[in-house]
């Protein structure tokens, strides 16, 4: 059995292990992938997964499907620090979404004129790295709600 991690947005498919953050990078939450957004504008990140919201903030949200795997998207590196400003949040904690829900509208462009990252790593939380296959090619452009991850479970 499998579950499939859609994209959360649009944007071009990169290496976890060339994420600019050690916490990413070596795995620390997790395997996965990471997009770097295509928007020139205000972007509506949605869920990748159906599942409980087992936190959000502005910047993050991590879903917890059936399964009991934790999907973990962070909206750029460093946003914590921003408390919020520029991201405007669709959901609240413990609401149930299907996959493809608005989570968080945020611009990409903006959070990279203030300095940050906004490359957003997408995580399959408790699981190894040998479960995961992705999907779409290295570098290859995904649309928000194409196939991103598979995670054999």
């Amino acid at each position: 059995m499998s579950l499939t991690f859609n994209a959360p947005l649009s944007g071009k498919v990169v290496a976890l292990e060339d994420v600019p953050d050690p916490v990413f990078s070596g795995e620390i939450v997790g395997p996965g992938v990471a997009i770097i957004p295509d928007a020139t504008e205000d972007v509506t990140v949605v869920s990748p997964v159906a599942g409980k919201i087992i936190k959000i903030h502005p910047h993050a949200f991590v879903i917890l499907t059936d399964e009991k795997v934790g999907a973990l998207v962070h909206l750029g590196l460093d946003t914590v620090e921003l408390d919020g400003e520029g991201f405007q949040v669709h959901r609240e904690n413990k609401a149930e979404v299907t996959v493809g829900e608005e989570m968080v509208t945020w611009n990409p462009v903006e959070i990279e004129k203030g300095g940050r990252n906004p490359i957003v790593p997408v995580i399959a939380m408790e699981t190894k790295k040998e479960q995961l296959s992705v999907v779409p090619e290295i570098g290859s452009v995904v649309k928000a709600g194409d196939p991103l991850l598979k995670v054999e479970i």
